[in-house]
């Protein structure tokens, strides 16, 4: 079924939500390929409409998963946008077999259709001044930075990124980044690099050498943390896409609902709707 209308402001108790632009849409979309990466991840391609490959980086997808054998998922499973081509009109997703939902992804076929609804969410603002950011991720956050690469370098912002993983062979994103012209880092916790010592030592080693004017992250509240503090004390600005449980993806359940420091003033927020992605100060970890 495809369908297309624009979702109204809604009001709540904090904030003035904003409608998605430029629109939603849900359709069957083409699976182009569906290949494992590592020994945890697999990366989605889809052919789908213009609507829905007009995607920016930090917003994403509600997929209908297929049923397996002995499981029939309810709800749709939220998925972060991981590479969007609008000439294409393709969208990527990668994403960790883990339960019911994404055991069904992993039965997709090239030929198959996948029921796909978006693009959904508050992607990342990218200020055209900036000259050089630090993305830093882990886990799923590495795949919702990952169209940051591309955006940065069609505005001729030089990118930094530090990417985190249990084990060197479970890391992603690393050639794409490369392949857009930025220098990544790599820590890990079997090489003991992956601790907020190491990496607020890094951080400050790049704020010195004038490589960090702005902080984009996801996927490590502990990491957040470290991101915060040098932000108060250097004055550095940040956007953070927030990771949380969802169910309708369009902000009629309230189930994504955390709260936000804004101004001093705890504030309820829905993730899917307002976000998913955040002033970096305002986020609680």
């Amino acid at each position: 079924m495809q369908g297309q209308a624009p979702i109204p402001a809604v009001e709540t108790d904090s904030v003035i939500a904003k409608p998605w632009s430029p629109s939603v849409v849900g359709e069957d979309a083409l699976v182009l390929s569906n290949d494992s990466v590592n020994l945890e991840y697999r990366h989605l391609v889809v052919r789908c409409s213009a609507v829905s490959a007009s995607a920016v980086p930090g917003q994403f997808f509600q997929l209908l998963c297929p049923h397996t054998e002995g499981a029939q998922p309810f709800l749709r499973r939220p998925m972060s946008l991981y590479g969007v081509n609008p000439v294409r009109r393709e969208v990527e997703f990668l994403y960790k077999v883990a339960g019911a939902g994404t055991r069904g992804l992993a039965t997709l076929r090239p030929g198959n259709t996948i029921d796909i609804m978006g693009p959904l969410g508050v992607g990342f603002t990218l200020d055209p001044k900036l000259r050089h950011i630090v993305a830093i991720g882990r886990g799923a956050g590495l795949a919702t930075l990952a169209p940051l690469a591309q955006a940065a370098k069609a505005n001729g912002t030089k990118v930094t990124a530090i990417f985190s993983a249990r084990r060197p062979e479970l890391m992603v994103s690393v050639d794409l980044f490369k392949g857009h012209g930025a220098e990544v880092i790599t820590v890990t916790d079997s090489e003991s690099t992956s601790g907020p010592s190491n990496i607020e030592r890094l951080l400050r080693g790049l704020i010195a050498a004038g490589r960090c004017e702005a902080f984009f992250t996801c996927g490590s509240s502990r990491l957040l943390r470290v991101q915060q503090r040098l932000a108060r004390e250097f004055n550095i600005p940040g956007q953070v896409a927030m990771e949380q449980q969802m169910a309708c993806g369009i902000g009629l359940c309230f189930c994504c609902v955390r709260d936000f420091n804004v101004g001093g003033e705890i504030v309820h927020r829905r993730v899917c709707w307002d976000g998913p992605v955040f002033d970096m100060m305002e986020a609680l970890p």
